[in-house]
């Protein structure tokens, strides 16, 4: 297929997606209205039209929806769809294995406690436990095989030394110092042009000048502003109706995951000196995310499926199945941080839900879902992995002795994308990054800048692990600055 062909495909599939949306009512209602004003003339209609809908801000609007589109992953008419949520077999055995686990102990602590899937009768916290911590998912990354490669081909290879033994193409320094450039010339960061610029692009609704001004970084006052332009979350009256109707939903039914994510809450965020003041926020969030039908949509290019109950006892009875939770999203141990950094940035729920929302379907559920996506979880254990082998030998190899492996220690960095463990400032700075990159790929990087030459004295994963048990000083984007900068000269 040539890349015209493609390219028509890819227009049509986003036009037909809008036409279903909102926003395309919204459009063809204002163009409708507008055929009573006195400057819209006959001989000129289709002209006058696009000149009323280009200067009312509707044009922008579009370009926007157009823009958030093109950021989700193509699709291919002629791919089985599974290709289309992972091309790699042996990702979607492991992946669909995985799942079969996690509902296993769903099921298994629904009937242990007596509690039902749907049907809470008030229940002591202290009995439930987190379907899985971060540690669980990384035994089951470290087993990853590809059963047509054989590694020994490899001999030699420094991949051995890590704890990821898949061959995934993933990003070394020099291509990595060509994606992220911005960041090795730090004199570019604070010129007063950017200065000026932030409060244009927010008065513009520019989504994707919105989006390259975020790779260097968001001003604290514009960030709220500029992350939900970048995000297309606009908050309007029938987004707040819809948060409001999940609102009603919790209220009306009580689900078992509910108890999981107030256990979760208690031991992470209500824990945290940053994020203990966000606790009722948190709840609200989650508790309307987890009945969000809504974000199924997402396991459309996502490679996991949502996980299936059965009514009524009928097990393997399709007719019988329901996704469960609605959403078809299982929380886990530390799955409210993903909301956590996000309350100080917008302090109305219906707000702080869309764009947490958005976050989730385009970046964090890749940080729980076994896939070959650069920005997948497995990619970036790997790609962590490879660079503090290229770039700290010895440690690496220091560590790996002493039965220390790098990765046992940052894993849960990564899960949570830095959530809990950086100071706030520099946690938003680096998802300044997430977001102006489209890549959880800088996630990797921060991780190998946590690791210095002063681990070269400890003698366990004990003691390696005290070292590094507190990074709330760890200045990410000099860091991250200085290492490319480094390496591009």
């Amino acid at each position: 297929m040539d890349e015209g062909t493609e390219l028509s495909l890819s227009i049509a599939q986003i036009v037909q997606r809008l036409k279903g949306s909102h926003l395309h009512s919204q459009i063809e209602r204002q163009a409708k209205d507008c055929l009573h004003r006195p400057e819209i003339k006959l001989e000129s209609l289709k002209e006058d039209v696009h000149s009323y809908l280009k200067t009312s801000g509707w044009e922008k609007k579009l370009q926007n929806a157009v823009y958030r589109e093109l950021q989700l992953p193509p699709s291919h008419p002629t791919a089985p769809p599974e290709h289309l949520k992972e091309p790699l077999a042996y990702m979607r055995k492991a992946q669909a294995s995985w799942e079969k686990r996690i509902l296993k102990s769903l099921n298994s602590m629904s009937t242990e406690l007596g509690v039902p899937l749907a049907r809470q009768v008030g229940v002591n916290l202290s009995r439930f436990r987190p379907v899985y911590a971060p540690k669980d998912f990384l035994e089951v990354l470290i087993g990853l095989r590809n059963p047509n490669h054989d590694s020994r081909e490899e001999i030699g290879a420094r991949s051995h030394w890590g704890l990821i033994q898949v061959p995934l193409n993933v990003r070394d320094i020099p291509q990595l110092v060509g994606i992220y450039s911005l960041f090795t010339n730090p004199s570019l960061f604070q010129t007063p042009p950017r200065l000026y610029l932030g409060p244009v692009l927010v008065v513009e609704q520019d989504s994707a000048a919105a989006q390259q001004y975020s790779r260097r970084g968001c001003p604290t006052g514009l960030r709220a502003d500029l992350w939900a332009l970048i995000l297309n979350s606009t908050n309007q009256p029938q987004d707040v109706m819809h948060y409001e109707q999940l609102k009603a939903g919790v209220i009306q039914h009580d689900l078992l995951v509910d108890n999981l994510i107030y256990k979760d809450v208690k031991l992470t965020a209500s824990n945290d000196d940053y994020y203990f003041v966000f606790e009722d926020f948190l709840y609200q969030v989650l508790l309307c995310f987890s009945r969000d039908t809504g974000v199924l949509e997402h396991f459309k290019y996502n490679s996991a499926t949502p996980p299936k109950s059965y009514l009524h006892g009928k097990v393997g009875d399709e007719d019988y199945a329901v996704v469960y939770p609605p959403n078809g999203v299982v929380p886990f141990h530390g799955f409210s941080m993903y909301v956590a950094p996000l309350c100080f940035l917008y302090n109305e729920p219906s707000k702080l839900y869309s764009v947490f929302r958005e976050m989730y379907i385009r970046y964090f559920f890749r940080l729980h879902s076994i896939s070959s996506s650069f920005s997948g979880i497995v990619s970036l254990c790997l790609q962590f992995e490879r660079l503090l082998q290229t770039h700290l030998p010895q440690l690496f190899y220091h560590l790996r002795q002493i039965g220390a492996q790098p990765l046992r220690i940052a894993f849960k960095w990564m899960v949570r994308a830095f959530s809990g463990y950086l100071s706030t400032d520099q946690l938003l700075l680096l998802w300044d990054r997430i977001l102006g990159y489209d890549s959880l790929e800088v996630v990797a990087g921060t991780t190998v800048l946590a690791f210095s030459d002063n681990l070269m004295e400890v003698t366990s994963l004990a003691s390696a692990e005290a070292v590094l048990a507190d990074l709330s000083t760890l200045k990410v984007i000099p860091l991250i600055q200085i290492f490319l900068f480094a390496t591009a000269i």
